[in-house]
């Protein structure tokens, strides 16, 4: 089984029609599994890098501030206590590491069920190009010809350099190649724009990695 989206050029005419995997755009959308998927991606992406002095990195004479008895006060072993100006942290803030193991079979299957999502929503589009030498007005209106929604994903082929360039600082634009595509992503966009070169690039697997192929093999193992 297969479903099809109309193809159109620049000028926003039918120019044809793709046929859409039904493994890739008509996959369950696993709610669950979709959740750790992208929790993991963004816990993947904090840096963790944060980071305190304890008492024994800080700097300082490691003499006896006073003596043991007879003072009247506390008793004091270092200036670099965490009871002192200047002294180390009590709990030091360590550098961590967040990113979650997640397998491959996982990622796939949540990238075909937020494809699958909206494709069911009619929220797949599919441009035949930009035209040989796009402007940024000309290529924003190419991709905005299909939805008036705010958030827009455009998929392009690693050898549109020019169409990225045309786009890659337009508002609410995000850009991604193929091999880039992930369920973040999509779920954080209203609508996903291929161009005709990436959309072929996506299913023939002619990315790095697995591809696509691998993504529908493996995205009904995972829901089921």
């Amino acid at each position: 089984m297969s479903l099809s989206v109309e193809v159109k050029n620049a000028e926003g005419k039918k120019v044809g029609s793709v046929d859409l995997p039904a493994e890739l755009f008509d996959a369950q959308t696993n709610v669950p599994l979709i959740h750790q998927v992208v929790t993991a991606q963004l816990a993947a992406a904090r840096q963790g890098s944060q980071k305190a002095k304890n008492r024994g990195e800080t700097s300082g004479s490691g003499k006896k501030p006073f003596k043991q008895k007879g003072t009247g006060r506390a008793r004091q072993g270092s200036v670099r206590s965490p009871l002192h100006r200047g002294g180390g942290a009590a709990h030091a803030v360590r550098p961590r590491e967040y990113s979650q193991r997640t397998p491959k079979k996982m990622i796939k299957a949540a990238l075909a069920g937020v494809l699958s999502d909206r494709q069911r929503n009619e929220r797949i589009h599919v441009l035949e190009a930009f035209g040989a030498n796009p402007n940024t007005k000309t290529a924003i209106a190419a991709a905005r010809q299909f939805s008036d929604r705010k958030n827009l994903l455009v998929v392009l082929a690693r050898t549109e350099d020019v169409a990225w360039r045309s786009l890659r600082n337009a508002d609410n634009v995000h850009l991604l190649v193929p091999d880039q595509l992930n369920a973040y992503d999509v779920l954080k966009s209203d609508d996903v724009v291929f161009t005709d070169a990436a959309f072929k690039d996506l299913l023939s697997g002619n990315v790095k990695g697995k591809g696509a192929k691998a993504v529908a093999s493996s995205s009904e193992e995972v829901s089921a």
